[in-house]
């Protein structure tokens, strides 16, 4: 299936889109040129909105890749910080350099390991948590996440809808059955936890977007 969103209306909303230009613009050609997953630009400008519409001051983000979505965050924020982690060490590497040149150090620290071992570790409370990282692991991240949201706390999911797959049997790949199935538990259990209020959005890769009551 590959697009979740009918492509001409996919189109118009990027192309009515502010474009980014400066490092942000070189970082999106870097992740077209080199396949590098960042947030789709209809998801970037919905991160910002809710990190607003939240009054956000911190951000919790699993799945750096090159500090994208983590500067997206930050320029949306004032005098906000964001914690980053990131499994890979050449993405670290190119994310410290690229939220360097931004000026942005002081704000966003990136951690080098795994999530599910680096979560639990984790001290106070953040406002917002950004789940981008490999999809077949979100409900391994999620009871730590919970516990690491503010009340009254979003948590964003991204690329819930995996290409259509997550939605019908009619568009799974047999080689992603198990990331499938894995999102689908993930998707009912959040959308059933007593403790969040979740909606889920078919936008970019699909987003699902949980509030901590």
């Amino acid at each position: 299936m590959g697009n979740i969103v009918n492509e001409l209306i996919e189109e118009y909303i990027r192309n009515i889109l502010p474009q980014k230009d400066g490092i942000l613009k070189d970082m999106e050609d870097y992740a077209l040129k080199n396949h590098v997953p960042i947030v789709q630009p209809e998801v970037a400008k919905l991160l910002e909105v809710i990190t607003q519409i939240n009054q956000t001051k911190s951000v919790l983000e699993v799945g750096t890749a090159i500090g994208y979505s983590a500067i997206i965050f930050t320029k949306a924020m004032e005098n906000g910080k964001v914690i980053s982690i990131e499994k890979r060490s050449d993405m670290v590497e190119i994310a410290r350099k690229n939220i360097e040149i931004m000026g942005l150090k002081d704000q966003i620290q990136v951690i080098e390991g795994c999530a599910e071992e680096i979560l639990p570790t984790l001290q106070g409370k953040f406002d917002l948590i950004f789940l981008d990282a490999a999809k077949g692991q979100y409900m391994k991240f999620l009871s730590s996440s919970i516990n690491l949201l503010k009340k009254g706390g979003i948590l964003v999911s991204d690329n819930v809808l995996y290409k259509g797959m997550v939605a019908s049997n009619e568009y799974v790949v047999r080689r992603k059955i198990t990331i499938v199935k894995r999102m689908r538990k993930y998707l009912d259990y959040i959308m059933h936890h007593p403790e969040l209020t979740t909606s889920l959005i078919p936008i970019g890769d699909g987003v699902a977007i949980s509030y901590k009551n």
